[in-house]
């Protein structure tokens, strides 16, 4: 970021003030604004933070217009089909892409992390068995910082370090659990031999009573869904893991935090809220009825997993999880499943539909992993702690970047008071 020799003039009451303009490497100029409330006495309004830079990052950057999302630079259709989710991971964390030593001294580290305290099944028997599994997960990841003590310390690069390879290793872990608990199966301890995706599914559907093997289409398909969800630059979830730890709070406590803004279904939820509308359409001969209220103004039904808050034209992430996607419905078949023939001739019709051409409401990253994991036997319950492992590096990624920035400072956001003003209290015999 570089202050230009360009600058904001606003003018108040008569008075002017003179705003400075910093220009990034990529994207829009930002006007500093930050003496304004000193200088000036006023507040800027922004509901929502989406004409806010609320800092300064070099990890992930995105182009809604051009439908460009880049990993320090690198584009994520490179990084989904050349790379795998702990290189990606590496590269989130460091900055850089490792080199082969460097590679295997991380995977290393990340495997010997996988397993859990045997303590914190405890907290797993604590919840109901039909509890969402984002609930649980949500206490187990917050109580993570009652066992590992030796990683609290904030201030402690080394402490931050352990904290990250920690928290990467343990949640697929967690997550399994989570899923197992809810089923009613026993814990599977995670194997060292086994990749990251491919030990997570294991984890989660080997059972004691006979082996089982992963499919390597599947556990591609998973590593994609990791990659393609590892970070999304200053959304509402990572926006709130950034803002509790500007209080000092240990990791642990920031990215329960984190998962538990995903759990909204305006933001983590949006593949498990795509196969519920899947669910309700039904067969594929529904379809054209339900095309029509999609386009219908007056209609309250919407189209999930078409479109993007961001995106104005294709999501990147989309156009490489579709090729997973066919992959794993041609392994698996989808002429016993109807909700997956609704999703696929779905697809085709928006597709080639010229209204939603033209309005660019293409199927978006969240409608073809909803699909993935439906196919792989998920339930819709696990599609958000799914997507919360992804991000979680992005998460920590964040975290680190905004500790080790001196500039760092407790957020306090300022409100725009409508209530009323000062009133002396009435005695309730008065009222």
């Amino acid at each position: 970021m570089t202050e230009t020799q360009k600058s904001a003039t606003l003018t108040l009451n008569g008075e002017s003030y003179e705003l400075p303009i910093f220009s990034p490497t990529a994207g829009p100029d930002v006007v500093d604004i930050r003496k304004l409330y000193a200088q000036a006495g006023v507040f800027t309004y922004d509901p929502g933070f989406t004409s806010t830079a609320s800092c300064d990052s070099t990890i992930t950057y995105i182009d809604g217009d051009k439908g460009e999302l880049l990993h320090r630079g690198y584009p994520i259709d490179q990084l989904a089909s050349k790379s795998h989710y702990l290189e990606v991971c590496y590269l989130l964390l460091y900055g850089e892409l490792p080199t082969a030593a460097q590679l295997e001294d991380f995977e290393t580290r990340v495997t010997r992390h996988t397993m859990v305290h045997e303590q914190m099944h405890n907290f797993f028997r604590g919840f109901r068995r039909d509890a969402h599994p984002m609930a649980t997960l949500v206490g187990v990841v917050g109580a993570m910082s009652a066992f590992y003590h030796d990683s609290l310390d904030v201030s402690d690069p080394w402490q931050r370090e352990v904290a990250a390879v920690r928290l990467i290793a343990k949640l697929p872990t967690i997550a399994a659990m989570a899923y197992k608990y809810s089923v009613g199966q026993p814990f599977v301890y995670p194997r060292n031999d086994l990749d990251y995706a491919a030990n997570f599914l294991h984890m989660c559907f080997s059972v004691p009573a006979e082996e089982y093997h992963v499919n390597p289409i599947l556990s591609r398909a998973m590593d994609r869904i990791l990659t393609l969800h590892a970070d999304h630059e200053q959304n509402a979830s990572t926006s709130t893991v950034r803002l509790a730890s500007s209080s000092g709070a240990n990791p642990f406590a920031c990215i329960a935090a984190g998962i538990a803004c995903l759990w909204g279904p305006a933001h983590g939820g949006a593949n498990q809220a795509c196969l519920e509308m899947l669910k309700e359409i039904g067969t594929v001969d529904r379809i054209p009825e339900y095309i029509a209220r999609a386009k219908d103004k007056n209609d309250p039904f919407r189209l999930m997993g078409f479109g993007h808050r961001v995106y104005k034209n294709t999501d990147p992430r989309a156009k490489v999880l579709k090729q997973s996607a066919d992959e794993v419905l041609e392994l698996l078949g989808v002429e016993d499943n109807p909700l997956l023939q609704v999703a696929k001739e779905l697809e085709q019709t928006a597709l080639n539909d010229p209204y939603f051409i033209e309005k660019k409401l293409f199927p978006n990253v969240d409608f073809y992993s909803g699909i993935i994991l439906e196919a792989m036997g998920f339930p819709t319950s696990m599609f958000t702690p799914i997507f919360a492992l992804s991000r979680t590096v992005g998460w920590i990624s964040q975290w680190k970047e905004m500790i080790a920035d001196p500039q760092n400072k407790i957020g306090r956001p300022r409100q725009l008071y409508l209530g009323e003003t000062k009133r002396d209290y009435v005695d309730i015999e008065q009222r």
